[in-house]
């Protein structure tokens, strides 16, 4: 068993290491990005428990983060850490779906209480570690390994392909957004990296076609989704 994992999204590194430290003080998992889009392809590439964000982000600012992660995840806590206090900035967080708004400076102390307290809010103190298996169809994929095991020999993936997978399974039956998909896997969502999606989609397509069952559906114009039918 162990604390909670916790995404820490901040540019200015020295406030970030601050912040690392004090939640790894408490014996919490920290991970720090340096800005959005960072921060974006980090939630994709591990599970968390609870995200701290800064408003002021290069690159993707805060609000535009949270919007995305919670496209893909609509439980997870999400704070918003920042300098501003002014009231507007404080709605639109709450409206995006912000758990808590935390204006800096702050006390170390009341800091570590509110994580604390949205932890246990939303059942997370002790947890164990998720497994990074997933099951499609007559498949098994392993995310962490980049294998994918079924009917035929097993294959090993390359780690985009496995990041790629290992999104659209845990968005199992919802359509993602094309850019949503571009910007978490890939870091960009330029026509080129569309272009490579598109690619990467039906190299998947082809290791998962040994059952009919399973299905990557293209809904034209927005994304696309995993399917296993009965």
């Amino acid at each position: 068993m162990s604390l909670a994992r916790i995404l820490l999204v901040e540019d200015d590194m020295n406030l970030g290491f601050i912040i690392q430290d004090l939640l790894r003080l408490e014996g919490y998992k920290v991970h720090l990005a340096k800005d959005g889009k960072e921060g974006l392809l980090q939630f994709n590439k591990e599970s968390y428990d609870l995200c701290l964000f800064d408003v002021m982000l290069p690159n993707k600012d805060g609000f535009s983060l949270a919007t995305d992660v919670r496209k893909v995840n609509s439980e997870i806590p999400i704070v918003f850490l920042t300098a501003k206090g002014m009231t507007e900035d404080k709605i639109k967080g709450f409206e995006i779906g912000a758990d808590d708004y935390i204006t800096k400076p702050f006390s170390n102390e009341e800091f570590l209480l509110r994580i604390k307290a949205l932890l246990k809010r939303s059942g997370v103190q002790e947890v164990a570690a998720k497994s990074s298996s997933y099951a499609i169809g007559a498949y098994s994929f392993d995310a962490e390994n980049f294998t994918l095991n079924g009917p035929e020999e097993p294959r090993k993936l390359t780690k985009k392909e496995a990041d790629l997978l290992k999104l659209l399974c845990e968005n199992q039956s919802r359509v993602i957004e094309r850019e949503l998909i571009a910007n978490m896997v890939w870091g960009d969502d330029s026509y080129f990296v569309g272009r490579s999606m598109d690619v990467f989609i039906t190299k998947l397509r082809k290791y998962l076609s040994h059952d009919e069952t399973v299905a990557i559906t293209n809904v034209h114009g927005v994304g696309f989704k995993l399917e296993v039918s009965a």
